[in-house]
């Protein structure tokens, strides 16, 4: 990755604006055309969202997409569109055992709509305030419930695979279980024992550092610092760790890069949060200073990995170990190519990437070496992002972002006729985390509060 230090937000403004136009352009495109009876739009199929009955963990991303189009442009319609479906059709995921997606799905929805009008940027009702805090608390211990003990007395909130496994995704999900604990709530259990969702969450935290993250430590023959593997796989019967394994990504030894993205935000992220905690909360957990270390560790690993292993514009392809990648020679050294004949480059991990980065780089300081160097890799990600390559501009296609990659070992994202990769097509994810970072840098153009996952709590 070719790093722009030149690259300041205010460079962007013009290119946020239109994203914006556009991206209202999407949101009423799908709200018209889309046939919500056959299950959450997952990604598009030339150029219409369809769904994917794999697990429903899209939805809040449609509905919070309109959350965050009226939070940029004050449209009044988008925040009635959000609230309208948010409470139509969200309930199932609210408490939804199946999946350990809560923290994508409900935050997304639910607490855009509680942090907007905690903002002031929308008004609302005492009983609206309610709902919504009910919905994330019941969120929160819903997936805090999916737990796997780990040998030695730590755990984990297990992937929909089954209590075996443990997917980096999730540390993203985290965030759920720390606004449900903020607000006060606690996961019942057998004999009316309460377990604590803060210490559930730094528990899994913890796990996904040591098991899914590598340090260069020699754990194995393909460690080096900042791979990540996307399943870290258990003895369910014991607790123990076997092994690091793939769904996504080629192999449990390569780095999917969605699986990594999700790594560099979620503890950017949650670094935040912890700055907010007293010291005594994680007295019993390790201490505060020292869950930071984890996280702050885990998330530069992760974050030199992307600037190391992507390609000059900051768009990786999709595995860091795609088998076909040696075919396209200095592949690291040019703008990534969406329409090469051997390997799909994944957006949505630019989308999702480039706010780790953009995070990273303001806790370690803008004035520092190493927080510049986070930052401006964000911001050279990001004007990637909203360039005419990635960002749709064709009115019948309903996607935002292009060229986003949902499974390419089982080979469900479309290729385009007369190419061999899958390209041109979008996700909600994508869609979601590109407005999501979009919001992040107007925000810092404009002036206005910094945007956090728990601005829904009340200050």
């Amino acid at each position: 990755m070719k790093i722009d230090y030149a690259l300041t937000p205010e460079d962007l403004a013009s290119k946020l604006d239109r994203l914006w136009r556009l991206s209202g352009e999407k949101i009423e495109s799908i709200e018209s055309g889309y046939d919500f009876g056959k299950g959450s739009p997952v990604f598009t199929v030339k150029g219409k969202y369809t769904a994917m009955g794999w697990t429903e963990w899209t939805e809040g991303f449609v509905y919070g997409s309109s959350f965050l189009q009226y939070d940029a442009t004050g449209q009044g319609r988008f925040l009635d569109l959000a609230r309208k479906n948010t409470v139509e059709r969200m309930a199932s995921h609210v408490s939804h055992v199946g999946v350990h997606d809560h923290g994508f799905n409900n935050l997304s929805c639910y607490g855009n709509w509680l942090r907007l009008i905690q903002e002031g940027k929308t008004d609302g009702s005492q009983a609206e305030i309610d709902f919504c805090e009910l919905a994330l608390k019941v969120s929160g211990a819903t997936q805090a419930a999916r737990w796997s003990a780990t040998h030695g007395g730590g755990g984990y909130i297990y992937s929909f695979n089954g209590p075996h496994s443990l997917f980096v995704d999730t540390i993203r999900s985290c965030r759920i279980l720390m606004v449900a604990h903020a607000l006060g709530h606690v996961l019942m259990g057998e004999n009316d024992t309460p377990v604590s969702l803060l210490e559930r969450a730094v528990r899994h935290m913890q796990s996904t550092a040591r098991y899914n993250i590598f340090y260069g430590e020699g754990r194995d023959r393909y460690d080096e610092w900042g791979r990540t593997a996307h399943e870290a796989v258990f003895n369910p019967n014991d607790g123990r760790f076997r092994c690091p394994n793939a769904q996504q990504g080629f192999s449990g030894y390569t780095t999917w890069t969605r699986g990594l993205s999700w790594a560099m935000l979620g503890f950017a992220e949650e670094l935040e949060f912890i700055d907010t905690l007293d010291d005594a909360a994680l007295t019993g957990l390790g201490g505060k200073d020292a869950f930071r270390e984890i996280c702050l560790k885990a998330a530069k690993a992760t974050c030199d990995w992307f600037i190391a292993n992507t390609a000059a514009d900051g768009i990786p392809y999709w595995d860091g170990g795609a088998p076909n990648l040696r075919r396209l020679g200095d592949w690291w050294d040019r703008p990534a190519d969406p329409f090469n004949h051997w390997e799909p480059v994944d957006s949505s991990a630019a989308a999702i990437g480039a706010q780790g980065l953009l995070r990273l780089g303001r806790i370690l300081g803008l004035e520092t070496e190493e927080g510049r160097r986070y930052w401006q890799a964000g911001l050279t990600t990001g004007k990637s992002l909203l360039s005419d390559r990635y960002l749709s501009e064709d009115p019948r296609h309903q996607g935002l972002l292009l060229h986003s990659i949902y499974h390419q070992p089982n080979g469900w994202d479309h290729v385009p006729e007369g190419q061999k990769i899958a390209s041109g097509e979008s996700s909600q994810w994508g869609d979601y985390h590109l407005r999501e970072v979009a919001l992040y840098l107007q925000r810092m153009v404009t002036n206005e509060p910094y945007y956090t996952f728990f601005g829904c709590l009340q200050v």
